[in-house]
């Protein structure tokens, strides 16, 4: 059963790493940040459209990387559409703990969208990898640097600018 699982999830990578979704620069984008992984040359730009409540109505991304690095950012903005960036923040630090080794139940890391942890397990392999971490978490550290306006990030090797 788990090898089962395991062959599930290489095929949803596959599927979002070739065929990613919100992949573009969508007009109105009011949020953007360029990340970069100098470990595997994984680029990203991320682009939100944020609403005056701290909605967010449009994630989109362009880049270029590995299959991981791109599964993630195209689940990403799968579930972000939608979410308050409060949301946002949670399910980022949810599924950080997720790719590096911790388990993360919905009621205890205050996410309340059970189905995006789910859907988002399918990365959570990746700890078993610890450089292939920085592939997964590439675009939703740029996320972060996007929503907040910040220039680079908190996190190396990873280096998020904004434009």
């Amino acid at each position: 059963m788990m090898e089962e699982l395991r062959d599930l999830y290489q095929e949803v990578i596959l599927d979002h790493g070739k065929n990613p979704r919100n992949f573009g620069h969508p007009e109105g984008a009011n949020c953007e940040a360029h990340g970069y992984n100098p470990v595997c040359g994984d680029t990203l730009t991320v682009y939100l459209t944020v609403d005056d409540a701290g909605v967010i109505r449009n994630a989109a991304f362009e880049g270029r990387g590995c299959a991981i690095s791109l599964a993630s950012a195209s689940m990403m903005t799968e579930v972000l559409i939608g979410k308050t960036l409060e949301e946002a923040k949670k399910l980022f630090d949810g599924f950080h703990r997720m790719c590096t080794g911790e388990d993360v139940d919905p009621q205890v890391s205050g996410v309340d969208d059970e189905d995006a942890v789910e859907r988002l397990q399918v990365l959570s392999g990746v700890r078993e990898f610890p450089v292939r971490v920085k592939c997964a978490t590439l675009a939703w550290h740029t996320m972060q640097a996007a929503a907040a306006g910040e220039h680079e990030c908190p996190v190396d090797p990873v280096q998020v600018t904004t434009e």
